[in-house]
């Protein structure tokens, strides 16, 4: 599909919605009467996550009444070609320890292609955010915006890789690759989440990269990676927020590191990631 600036409207609503997500958020963060639950995955909730993914919902219904939703915590609602894509709180393991590193993911899909992207991290007074053809940008709100772009750094032994944990690379089976992946770096810290991801795009990071993401953890990320001029795949190669997992790079060492997270049925796969 032909892409171009037509989304606009779609990319200041998602900083309206973005607005109330961050009233909602900032007041429930670090509050004492916070409620906490566990999902059956084994994953944290709050209050606060079902609060904002219910307001969301409640203004896309009134705002684009005939666009679909998919969000974390709740049923996929309506059907058509333009489906917004909706994490309310990412890093929501932070936000319940209290750790300011979390943020609302907004992000619009048209034809299964992500148009509009917007991370908004109120707590670090940051937001991230893209449209399609119009480049990435950060700032304080969509009045203070500054152009983002990706690294130059062309050789893996000169880059600065950021990713969330270990363990799931083990579990994904490709704990020896990603040990390899840090070996080779110059530079390494689990910096997680969203971070990673907008890190990249505005160029501070070189890599970021998770084995296991959902729809939801990627969609906002893919385009504005994109419109800051890295690459955004699955580990796979497999181009956009599909998975399994994702890879954010600023272009130059894609390849480079899709070879070396390839998967080896013939290896073994412990995580090994001292120097040579």
């Amino acid at each position: 599909m032909a892409l171009s600036s037509s989304y606009t409207d779609d990319l200041r609503l998602a900083h309206l919605l973005a607005d109330k997500a961050d009233s909602i958020t900032l007041d429930r963060f670090r509050a004492q009467d916070l409620k906490i639950t566990t999902k059956p995955d084994l994953t944290v909730l709050s209050d606060a996550d079902t609060t904002v993914e219910q307001t969301i919902r409640r203004t896309l219904a009134q705002a684009r009444p005939r666009d679909a939703i998919h969000g974390e915590e709740m049923p996929d609602a309506g059907w058509g070609p333009r489906r917004w894509i909706l994490d309310p709180i990412d890093g929501t393991a932070n936000f319940v320890r209290g750790v300011p590193v979390w943020a609302t993911l907004i992000a619009l899909m048209h034809d299964g292609v992500v148009v509009v992207g917007l991370v908004s991290a109120p707590a670090l007074g940051r937001r991230w955010w893209a449209c399609a053809g119009q480049g990435a940008y950060t700032g304080r709100s969509v009045l203070q915006p500054q152009p983002i772009r990706v690294s130059e750094v062309n050789q893996i032994s000169d880059a600065f890789v950021s990713y969330s944990s270990l363990h799931g690379w083990v579990d994904a089976g490709r704990g020896r690759q990603f040990g390899n992946l840090l070996r080779e770096a110059a530079r390494t810290r689990a910096f997680g989440d969203f971070w990673s991801y907008v890190m990249v795009a505005e160029g501070t990071v070189d890599i970021a990269t998770e084995p296991e993401l959902a729809l939801h953890d990627m969609a906002a990320l893919d385009i504005i990676v994109r419109e800051a001029g890295g690459a955004f795949t699955s580990v796979d190669g497999n181009e956009g927020p599909s998975g399994p997992g994702a890879l954010a790079t600023n272009g130059l060492l894609q390849e480079a590191v899709l070879d070396l997270l390839a998967p080896d049925d013939n290896a073994d796969d412990s995580l090994v990631i001292a120097r040579r």
